[in-house]
């Protein structure tokens, strides 16, 4: 019986696991004297007592988050730790598509409610022929240059390894100053890292066409908030969609509120229906590896960071 130490106690595992034995994890209280588990189920931010629950047998840890950039990962020592990576892609990928979609067709301000001062004209655009940037090409980059490339348009490609993905049909870019410069629209997928953290910054915002379009589904660290303001205050920049700010929640009163030039979303790009069910389907399918013995899917690089 593989015992299992969860601070999400989903009745589900069990259920669809067979030979799971699950134990309830308090997250600052006393432990149980007898505590003991391999595999350890968490938080993508951790818990007080991670390290004493850690020291009681577990080999493998599962953070049930897609990111690991709130994750204590000084506790996790030679342990095996994974995420769920790649759980939340496909809604991502559509609320990429969206913003995509809503700049072109000028959305919602195209829409009328008494007669317009002109009838079938409107300066809309278009997304055929337009290049796509993705800085970072992990599961999110790869599910939105899936959807993009059948509008027409050129997918370029950033990221850190040497691998080009499985989307045929996107161009790989071993520079990111040449991805922003040719970019019409630039989407940071990539992970929240020391490496990462100010990427998007004064270099990259002026390398990149002053009509260009930044959308960022990844963490707000990567991007230098101050160099944005300066670069779309100078016309320097058109327009921003962020989903994911720092910090989160924005305080009251703060200038990306009320910016002309920001579209702002309280970092809901995730979400879908049955979009948690997701994320804990990652682990199961998981977990009966593990207990075959196979490789495990969303290892986390402790070095690195993701």
């Amino acid at each position: 019986m593989l015992k299992l130490l969860a601070y999400l106690p989903i009745d589900r595992i069990t259920e669809e696991v067979p030979g799971v034995e699950m134990t309830a994890v308090p997250m600052d209280e006393d432990l149980p004297d007898d505590l003991q588990g391999e595999v350890l189920l968490t938080l993508p931010f951790g818990s007080p007592n991670m390290a004493e629950v850690l020291a009681n047998g577990v080999k493998w840890v599962h953070t049930i988050g897609t990111g690991v950039d709130g994750f204590p990962l000084e506790l996790v020592g030679d342990r095996i730790l994974t995420c769920s990576r790649g759980a939340s892609a496909i809604p991502i990928a559509e609320w990429v598509m969206a913003m995509l979609l809503s700049d072109a067709k000028r959305l919602p301000t195209s829409w009328v409610k008494e007669k317009p001062n002109s009838w079938n004209m409107a300066d809309l655009e278009g997304l055929h022929g337009k290049t796509l940037g993705l800085v970072g090409f992990g599961s999110i980059g790869q599910a939105i240059a899936r959807r993009a490339l059948p509008f027409g348009m050129h997918v370029q490609a950033y990221r850190r390894s040497a691998q080009s993905g499985e989307v045929p049909g996107v161009t790989p870019v071993s520079s990111l100053p040449a991805l922003a410069a040719a970019a019409d629209h630039l989407v940071i997928a990539a992970p929240a890292t020391p490496a990462t953290a100010g990427l998007i910054g004064n270099d990259i915002l002026a390398a990149m066409k002053p009509d260009a379009h930044l959308i960022n589904i990844s963490r707000g660290s990567l991007i230098d908030q101050n160099a944005l303001r300066e670069a779309l205050d100078g016309g320097r920049l058109r327009l921003a969609s962020l989903d994911t700010v720092t910090p989160e929640p924005l305080p009251e009163g703060h200038w990306m509120y009320q910016h002309d030039e920001i579209r702002l979303s309280p970092h809901i790009s995730w979400g879908m229906p049955d979009s948690f069910d997701a994320i804990v389907d990652t682990f199961i399918a998981n977990l009966k590896r593990y207990m075959a013995n196979e490789t495990l899917e969303g290892v986390v690089d402790i070095a690195h960071g993701y």
